[in-house]
This record gives structure tokens, sequence and C-alpha cells, in this order.
């Protein structure tokens, strides 16, 4: 069998039956996420449905200003959420994060988009506009575990850097151990699902590229070039905001200014 078999209204309704067996799992354990689980599973319906309605409209249309806009808007979501996932906040977190997402997806989205794929136009939204969405989509999780990684490590060791400093380290043999600390935790849940890929579970791309119809080696070369991708994604988004961050901490006179981390973003 061959080609995509169509989901209709009632398929999606006997889906909910699993979201409603999660949601009785948790009221029997009492783990009290029913109401959380919910809202969420509204949350995807709706979300997802209106994101469905407008590529319909930006696909007919094609148009490489409405591409650019909807990408200028992913990233912005994309550096907002990766900010709400870090319990510790300094001024201008949100703009570091919104510049680190969007580095990434030039960086990593131009050379996949133009380069491996050959996208033509440039701005073919059926290609650019999922793969953009998956680079930021999963660097986001690595650049806010990094970003987490960093601050906590920053406000519970300052004096293990100051001293550093003290004793004549540059700022960058000083924060080196952070840096890389919070850089290699942004990087495990890329390398947790590369190691497991084939294995364990078959990637998102790979599994809809099959159910597509396509050939199960042309899926394969799909899902490497996604893995790749979004460890690249991974790696340079969660260096440039680890970076960041710690310049804005670093005072001109070399201590840290920690006082500056609280539990709202500003």
């Amino acid at each position: 069998m061959t080609g995509l078999i169509h989901l209709t209204p009632v398929d999606l309704l006997v889906a909910t039956i699993l979201v409603v067996a999660a949601g009785v799992v948790s009221i029997v354990m009492r783990l009290g996420i029913e109401r959380r689980l919910a809202w969420s599973a509204l949350r995807t319906v709706i979300q997802l449905g209106l994101v469905g309605m407008v590529l319909e409209r930006i696909f007919a249309i094609n148009r490489p200003t409405l591409v650019v806009l909807i990408v200028v808007v992913m990233v912005f979501f994309a550096g907002r959420e990766a900010v709400n996932r870090s319990q510790r906040r300094y001024r201008g977190i949100r703009i570091d994060a919104s510049l680190a997402m969007a580095a990434t997806c030039l960086v990593v989205g131009s050379v996949v988009t133009q380069v491996v794929v050959g996208v033509k136009p440039w701005y073919d939204p059926q290609y650019v506009i999922p793969l953009l969405g998956m680079i930021l989509g999963n660097s986001l999780t690595g650049v806010s575990l990094c970003l987490e990684r960093l601050l906590e490590h920053l406000s519970a060791r300052r004096h293990e850097v100051e001293l550093l400093l003290a004793f004549g380290a540059t700022r960058k043999e000083a924060l080196a151990r952070p840096l890389r600390a919070a850089v290699r935790t942004g990087m495990i849940p890329v390398t947790n699902v590369m190691a497991a890929a084939g294995i364990v579970s078959l990637p998102g791309m790979m599994t809809g590229q099959i159910l597509a119809g396509a050939p199960p080696m042309q899926a394969v070369a799909y899902q490497v070039v996604v893995m790749f991708m979004i460890a690249a994604a991974n790696a340079i988004g969660s260096m440039i905001i680890a970076t960041a961050a710690a310049r804005r901490l670093m005072a001109a006179d070399g201590h840290l200014e920690v006082d500056k981390l609280s539990g709202v973003a500003e």
C-alpha cells in the first residue's frame, strides 16, 4: 500500500481516547495532572489546527515575504519559550535567547535548505518552514537546558570563578569549565536521541516519510539529515546563549554579578 492514509474527524475523536486514558491514569494514581493534560491537549488541537490553516494559505500564496515573516514569528516564540523554561533570569535574557535562536536558524537552516536539500526556490514554504520549525523546536530545548545549567553553576559556585580571576586567570579561562558543562548539558537530549535512533525508536521525520509512502532508504536519508541538523543547532545555540549570558553577568572589574539573577524575566 502506498500513499498517505487520510484521517477523518472521527479518527481524531477515536484518538482522543488515548489522552483520556492518560487522564484516567492520573486520577487513579492521584498524580494531579489531569487538568493540565486536558488543557495541553486542547491547546495542541487548537494551535496545530490554526497553524495548519495558516500554512495552507501560505503554501497557496507562495510569497517569500510571508515565509520570512513566519520564520521571524517562529524565532521570537522559540526564544520566548526557551526563557520561560529557565527558573533563573537576568536583564536582557530574552534578547540573548532570541539572538541565539535566530543565529542557529540562519546558519543551520541555510546549510540544510540551500546546500543539502537544495530547495528551489529558496523560500519554498513546503520545505523551509517545516525544516526551520524542527531546528527551532529542538534547539530551544538545548538552549534552555544550557542556560539553566550555566546560571545555576554561576550562582552556586561564583566564588570559584572569582578566585580563578583573582589568581590571574583570564575571563575565558575562568569561565571555561562552567561554559563547557552548560553546553554539554544542552547537547544531552540530541545525543540521547541519536544513540537510540533506529534501535529503540523510529524518529519523527523517518516515520512521517514512511507513512507518506516514501521508500524506507529515502526516509532514512532525510532522517539522517534532520538528526545532524538538530545536533548542529543544539551545539551552536547552546554555545551562543552560554557565551552571551556569561558576558552579561561578568562585570568590568572581573566579578560575577549574580545578584542580577531573579526568578522573573525582565
